[in-house]
């Protein structure tokens, strides 16, 4: 479920880059190659010292804002370069100590925020119209059914065909309640929607109302499934 979501999320990225960029600036593009090839070097002579790679993940950051490609990338391209592990210290891992140092601060205070200013629904002037529009229904619908169904099938595909195995001690109800979660989409798709209407004009239905719609139904069911149904299946 972890790796999906990780694939989820870069995939959503890559997205926002190709359809979501409007003019390019090439001299910043190349600004931001020459910081890929200098994170390349350094990644290949083992450099661990966190904070230059913090300095030319920055400078690519700004190179990335003014080229017209969307800056969440830098931070992903960022993260690919930096070394799992300290050839001089196999026990240190410069990665897994920074994902450990930035867990509670992304958890308890970027994560709040970022929901708090996106995930917000105005219920003013809004009628029944405004929910049953075919945009938040189509978005729900595409979490809570087209999700899973596109998961589990993947799946059930590997698995059939030899390529995959099912994880040691797991089933096909568990297979089946995980793919229900991954219907669970908030930042990434809160992300994408503000990128694709905000500049629609069009006020008669909130993208959101089926971002949070379909998480919740995904939520709740894919609950259902792993705590009841896996559960008697199991036994």
């Amino acid at each position: 479920l972890t790796s999906i979501a990780i694939f989820d999320d870069i995939g959503a990225i890559i997205i926002i880059a190709l359809f979501y960029t409007s003019q390019l600036s090439y001299s910043a593009l190349g600004v931001a190659a020459g910081c890929l090839v200098v994170l390349a070097i350094m990644n290949h002579y083992n450099v661990t010292k966190k904070s230059v790679y913090f300095i030319i993940g920055l400078v690519m950051w700004a190179a990335l804002l003014k080229s017209g490609v969307h800056a969440t990338l830098s931070g992903i391209a960022l993260a690919f370069f930096i070394p799992m592990k300290d050839n001089n210290n196999p026990e240190y891992s410069p990665l897994k100590t920074l994902e450990h140092d930035l867990y509670q601060t992304v958890m308890l205070i970027i994560l709040p925020i970022f929901a708090f200013c996106n995930a917000g629904v105005s219920v003013i002037g809004s009628g029944v119209e405004s929910f049953l529009h075919p945009v938040p229904l189509g978005i729900a619908v595409g979490l809570f059914i087209g999700k899973q169904i596109g998961v589990f099938s993947f799946c059930w595909i590997g698995i059939k065909l030899k390529i995959a195995e099912m994880p040691t001690g797991a089933n096909w109800m568990h297979l089946y309640g995980l793919s229900v979660l991954c219907g669970i989409g908030f930042t990434m798709s809160l992300f994408i929607g503000s990128l694709a209407f905000q500049h629609s004009g069009l006020n008669t239905f909130d993208e959101r109302v089926g971002i949070l719609l379909g998480s919740f139904l995904s939520g709740v069911w894919g609950y259902i499934v792993l705590r009841y149904f896996a559960k008697k299946h199991e036994a």
